[in-house]
């Protein structure tokens, strides 16, 4: 038994809940926040606390005796919650009030170090405006110009944490995810992505319909499976890196490709339909030079490896809770 014990924030969602479980195998004690029970899987950590890290009292109470700090809570979703501008006031407050609660009282409890999870939504939308060669290198950060506020959200929690180290000592390692998708995830109900979005579409319709793909189905995006950014966000942690870095896969796809992808796995040959509807950036990819260079990682899994494991677990939640519609 590893005696560190660990706090994961966020513990509740999708990669918070698969990071509780690796922590579990590598041996730590883990307490886990979320301001609700996961939906998909009975936590696995040692303690599992319910309540609103909005709230600084809370916050408290569960970084008492901590060594390390996985900040992964956020008031976040799919391009159908984060694009559309409805929820922004909601989500610049709740995420910047849960990482100005953790990080200052992180810092004054005595824990020794702490990971922040930023987004791909930081880089600027000016360097993703061509589907077939967005940049998203880290430097390439500034000067800042954000698609969404979610984005402007992450990239001043960056500056946030980033500014504890320097000023109290904290040891900060902060990582960018470039969409982190696997079974155990939101699948329906607004919040999902593109990956669980598209296997539900795909499940719930019989042989000879077609789905709905937001925009022309143009827009280009990469896909990093959730064991593939698990060992990413340990192997960064471990290492005397800061970052903040990119946790993503190259392997850059059109969301109609994506589409065609989870039919040709269904074994069904659908049409598309593309509609009106929110879809963020026309390019996105994530940039792996900085961390083969500094942590020599890479994704093991293909994104259609990836897909397949997601399709099954998509189609069997579906299974459980509809039929097949035409």
């Amino acid at each position: 038994m590893n005696s560190k014990k660990i706090l994961v924030c966020g513990a509740g969602g999708f990669i918070g809940g698969h990071l509780v479980k690796r922590l579990k195998e590598e041996g730590f004690w883990v307490r886990g926040v979320d301001i609700k029970k996961h939906e998909y899987a009975e936590s696995q950590a040692d303690e599992f606390v319910q309540g609103d890290l909005r709230d600084p009292i809370l916050c408290k109470k569960v970084l008492q005796d901590i060594d390390e700090v996985y900040q992964l809570a956020a008031d976040m979703g799919g391009a159908g919650y984060i694009f559309t501008g409805d929820h922004d006031a909601a989500v610049m407050h709740n995420s910047a009030s849960i990482n100005l609660n953790i990080v200052d009282l992180a810092s004054q409890m005595g824990v020794k170090k702490i990971f922040y999870s930023s987004s791909a939504c930081i880089y600027p939308e000016y360097n993703q405006l061509d589907p077939d060669n967005p940049k998203c290198s880290e430097e390439s950060a500034y000067p800042a110009a954000p698609d969404s506020e979610y984005g402007w959200e992450k990239l001043f929690s960056e500056r946030l944490y980033l500014s504890y180290k320097r000023n109290c000592g904290l040891e900060v390692h902060i990582a960018r995810f470039h969409n982190i998708y696997g079974p155990e995830g939101t699948w329906t109900g607004g919040r999902e992505k593109a990956p669980a979005a598209l296997c539900r579409k795909v499940s719930e319709t019989d042989k000879s319909g077609s789905i709905e793909i937001w925009g022309d189905g143009k827009q280009t995006r990469s896909f990093l499976y959730i064991d593939d950014c698990l060992d990413a966000v340990r192997a960064l942690m471990e290492s005397d890196f800061e970052g903040p870095v990119n946790v993503g896969s190259e392997e850059m796809i059109s969301i109609n490709n994506l589409g065609k992808m989870v039919m040709d796995i269904a074994n069904k040959d659908l049409s598309i339909n593309n509609i009106k509807g929110p879809q963020g950036v026309r390019g996105r990819n994530s940039d792996n030079a900085l961390i083969e260079e500094k942590l020599g990682w890479k994704p093991k899994l293909t994104l259609r490896e990836g897909m397949e494991k997601t399709y099954q677990w998509v189609s069997e939640q579906v299974a459980k809770h509809s039929t097949v519609k035409a």
